[in-house]
């Protein structure tokens, strides 16, 4: 594959790319340091990038993995030196932008709600979730860049549902 044949696929991939790494990683700094990895590890490969293949799935496949991979060693050093966490709160008081946008702030602290409860997911259960919502990819689309099974993805994404919606009925209670 040539240098001009890989620019116009990160042309035509990356930002879509980009915005799966930042799903998974939960944060600009952790996505672009997986977005960045996931392109090196595809120049490193370039010769084995079939372009009548699904390029795009491939790709995809590259960041679960390397993801996988990174928390995997997190963990690992985690268990060795563990690390407080600081949590900033941020204060957000709807009634302040007044009666028009009030709507739009609802809809927003939705979105916000449901995100993080796609983010508490296990991983096994979360990927697939944003692979065929964000990424809207097909189950066997998903099943080929996971590595497993459509029976699996297609369990595991009703599971997820099952939690979700457990989630969002308690939060809809609530409200």
């Amino acid at each position: 594959m040539t240098k001009e044949k890989l620019e116009e696929i990160i042309e035509s991939y990356g930002k879509g790319i980009y915005s799966f790494c930042l799903k998974l990683a939960g944060g600009s700094d952790p996505a672009d340091d997986l977005y960045q990895d996931t392109w090196l590890y595809a120049v490193k490969t370039m010769e084995n990038l079939d372009e009548g293949k699904n390029v795009r799935s491939y790709l995809i496949s590259v960041a679960i993995h390397l993801w996988k991979n990174k928390k995997r060693k997190y963990a690992w050093r985690k268990r060795i030196a563990p690390e407080e966490e600081i949590v900033e709160e941020k204060d957000e008081d709807c009634e302040k932008f007044g009666e028009d946008n009030l709507s739009i702030c609802i809809n927003n602290e939705q979105r916000t709600y449901v995100n993080k409860a796609v983010s508490s997911l296990k991983d096994k259960y979360r990927i697939p979730i944003l692979l065929f919502y964000k990424e809207e990819m097909s189950v066997g689309e998903i099943s080929e860049v996971m590595g497993i099974p459509e029976g699996t993805v297609k369990s595991r994404l009703s599971y997820a549902r099952g939690l979700l919606r457990k989630q969002l009925e308690e939060y809809m209670e609530e409200r």
